[in-house]
């Protein structure tokens, strides 16, 4: 019984920022209203990994420990008097979620950015763990 051949991956690059925000586009595509509409406002930016700053007010001295980052005021604490002092934003960082997304290999690239993504969300809506699961089947 001889051995299978090896697959070439030679000409393969790993996915880009740009197939990540696609991804994630996607996912608040599929979101339900109302909170497609709301989600379309927060600002997406996708990064290989996070900044120093991010990472020296979050405490965090490995890079791959975040996969992504809700920055801005959560809509529980938002009044209509609120003058807006920054976008909401939502960073989504690509190495991070690639080796998680390697490590686990159960599931497909898409589901690990609407997993992020949605955790993200969580944190400007105000969502409970009930509100996440609702959403997002990965909980289950």
């Amino acid at each position: 019984m001889t051995e299978p051949e090896a697959p070439d991956w030679s000409d393969l690059a790993a996915p880009d920022a740009a197939l990540i925000e696609q991804l994630a586009h996607g996912a608040i595509a599929s979101l339900p209203e109302p909170y497609r509409a709301a989600a379309t406002a927060i600002s997406l930016r996708i990064e290989d990994f996070p900044s120093e700053e991010i990472m020296a007010a979050m405490q965090i001295e490995d890079p791959f420990e975040l996969t992504g980052l809700y920055e801005g005021t959560p809509l529980t604490e938002k009044s209509v008097m609120d003058q807006p002092q920054q976008p909401d934003v939502i960073w989504l960082f690509r190495r991070p979620m690639l080796d998680e997304w390697l490590e686990r290999g159960d599931i497909g690239l898409a589901d690990m950015v609407t997993h992020v993504l949605v955790h993200e969300l969580a944190h400007h809506f105000g969502w409970s763990d009930d509100d996440i699961a609702s959403i997002d089947p990965w909980w289950e």
